[in-house]
């Protein structure tokens, strides 16, 4: 059986350097897909979809909100020809109803025991319009490696620079965080794939560089110290979402190739400041995701944030507004208090305000957000500050000996600034 997997495009943060990783869902959801289905997987991203190569199935693996339109696109286009089509990932489950008018089945919860169910459905043309799984959530231990032979490998690289592969060690959360939709998606119990499946999986990639996309580590403390502690030996250098800043946690986690984490800023005070400098004193950068717009968000705050973000001397930061996707708190509380405007899904792109803050205008919180960004980057543009954080990497790598150079000028040619000597 021909399965072709799409993974439609969607567009980047407008003043974000533009690089593409390759995507998570797809890959792990490829894994189980019963043994005799042939895959072809296409990222529109980086390439056009052919709609006349033949296929007997469409899957269209969704993880954004700001995709969920052209992944609608395609699918009408594949069901004129005749070819039915399934939905899944992230945005297909917070979009499940409207999906469904332009799907033959949506996927809803994870894949993993429940593939060979559905294509045998197909098979037999019995499919279902809805597969919900969301709450009857597999054993993590049945969580295998993800089919990443599926991605054509060298669209994934930045003018030469090697990125990241993604992987991840658990799955669900016991946080409930305002903006959030995890705990609607993965459920609030934190569910951690046995460590030696995990580390089996970062072994097995080829890249040295690993993206741990976990919605949080620190959520188990002798889990997180005993991961790091069987990650050591393979001398990957990764980023991840917080862990947490205790000595022994990121001694741990400096010696096991933390290369930086994406923390939340999301205020001025000592804490954030002492967790960032722990942070930097064990070696580990920091990319600040910086969320403006909560009702307690006024224009002089901003600012101050903005001067405090500079102040702690963050490796990057990364800017967006308050967005409410669908199955979040933040979606039920503005939904309630009739102060969202905009329901067009290809505004959810986390820099377009879609609702009305509490303390400015939208179009001011809109100009804040360009604030905020120009003004973060007025005196090292992005490209400079990324061109910094590789260049720590390969410092980490030719440490241990695990640096492959290929030409010398590849940062340079990448971010504007040559390597150090």
């Amino acid at each position: 059986m021909n399965f072709k997997l799409i993974y439609p495009r969607w567009p980047k943060l407008a003043r974000q350097t533009e690089f593409h990783l390759p995507p998570h869902g797809p890959v792990v959801f490829a894994a189980a897909l019963p043994q005799d289905v042939d895959v072809e997987f296409v990222d529109e991203n980086l390439e056009e979809i052919d709609f006349d190569r033949p296929a007997d199935f469409v899957g269209i693996s969704m993880m954004l909100s700001s995709q969920v339109k052209r992944g609608w696109q395609i699918a009408d286009t594949y069901r004129e020809k005749g070819i039915p089509v399934i939905f899944g990932g992230i945005a297909a489950m917070l979009h499940a109803e409207e999906t469904s008018e332009h799907a033959d089945a949506v996927f809803l919860g994870e894949a993993e025991g429940r593939m060979e169910e559905v294509f045998a459905d197909f098979k037999n043309g019995r499919l279902r319009k809805v597969y919900d799984y969301l709450n009857d959530r597999p054993p993590i231990e049945t969580v295998g490696p993800a089919r990443r032979e599926i991605l054509k490998k060298e669209l994934y690289n930045y003018r030469g620079i090697q990125m990241v592969d993604l992987v991840h060690a658990s799955r669900g959360c016991r946080f409930n965080c305002y903006p959030c939709a995890v705990s609607y998606l993965g459920g609030r119990q934190f569910r951690p794939r046995p460590i030696d499946r995990a580390i089996e999986e970062m072994a097995s990639v080829d890249n040295k560089r690993l993206f741990l996309v976990d919605n949080s580590l620190a959520q188990d403390t002798q889990w997180e110290k005993d991961l790091f502690k069987e990650m050591i030996p393979l001398k990957k250098k990764w980023c991840c979402h917080p862990i947490e800043d205790t000595p022994e946690v990121l001694d741990l986690a400096a010696q096991a190739g933390a290369w930086y984490v994406y923390q939340a800023v999301f205020d001025t005070s000592d804490y954030i400041k002492d967790r960032i400098k722990r942070y930097h004193d064990h070696g580990i950068a920091v990319e600040g995701t910086i969320l403006l717009g909560l009702d307690t968000h006024t224009e002089d705050f901003i600012k101050r944030l903005i001067d405090f973000l500079l102040e702690i001397e963050l490796d990057l930061a990364e800017f967006t507004v308050l967005t409410p996707f669908p199955h979040t708190r933040a979606f039920e509380k503005l939904r309630s208090e009739d102060r969202i405007f905009s329901y067009d899904w290809d505004d959810y792109t986390a820099d377009k305000v879609v609702y009305n803050p509490a303390q400015m205008t939208a179009q001011r919180l809109q100009e804040m957000l360009y604030y905020a960004w120009d003004t973060f980057y007025q005196q090292e543009s992005q490209q400079v500050k990324m061109s910094k954080l590789f260049q720590q990497v390969m410092r980490k790598e030719k440490a241990d000996n695990t640096y492959q150079p290929r030409r010398r000028d590849l940062v340079h040619q990448a971010f504007g600034r040559p390597l150090r000597k």
